[in-house]
């Protein structure tokens, strides 16, 4: 059961070098709402480091203009270019950069975790992430921008909220022996 709280907002990112998407989620006692969602487009800019740059200017931007509680970035996925995945992983860490500088706490979710969350299958497409979350989240299809960059970061947001009301636990076991090995007291004889 998801845990309600007086008011959050999420601040969901899907790191890109390209496109990086990104989208709001505004969380009043269990009902989440979107904010808004939208792209940063680095394509005009050539050099990678002016990229960063930008989207360092642009989460900070961001932060600034809606506040977030918190921070859900999608973690980059193994590729075999090396080359890309080292300037995914420079992008992501310099929205996380831009979050920390404002003390906002983050969490990172695969994206396997994220399609799982949302659509119930971790080999989900980017349609029908898109499409489970317009239908969830009551967004207007003239609202649903010409990239899924956007729709990817709001998934990152509406997968955060969920993991909210799921417990966690202290002790993590391996089985049962290792359950009994760990807490003799709850085990009769």
């Amino acid at each position: 059961m998801i845990q309600p709280v007086k008011e959050k907002i999420i601040l969901g990112i899907d790191p890109g070098t390209t496109i990086m998407g990104y989208g709001l989620l505004k969380i009043t006692g269990t009902k989440p709402q979107v904010i808004t969602m939208g792209v940063i487009d680095l394509r005009k800019y050539g050099d990678h480091y002016l990229k960063l740059r930008r989207i360092f200017e642009r989460v900070i931007g961001i932060i600034e203009a809606y506040l977030p509680d918190e921070l859900a970035i999608e973690a980059p996925f193994f590729g075999k270019n090396v080359q890309s995945m080292l300037k995914l992983g420079r992008a992501q860490g310099v929205a996380m950069a831009a979050a920390l500088s404002r003390d906002i706490p983050i969490t990172e979710y695969a994206p396997l975790k994220i399609k799982m969350a949302i659509t119930g299958n971790g080999q989900a497409s980017k349609e029908q992430v898109a499409d489970m979350l317009r239908r969830m989240l009551h967004i207007p299809e003239s609202e649903m921008g010409p990239f899924m960059d956007a729709t990817d970061a709001l998934g990152a947001a509406y997968c955060h909220y969920l993991q909210a009301g799921k417990p966690t636990f202290a002790k993590e076991y391996s089985g049962w022996k290792d359950f009994i090995k760990k807490n003799p007291d709850k085990v009769k004889k």
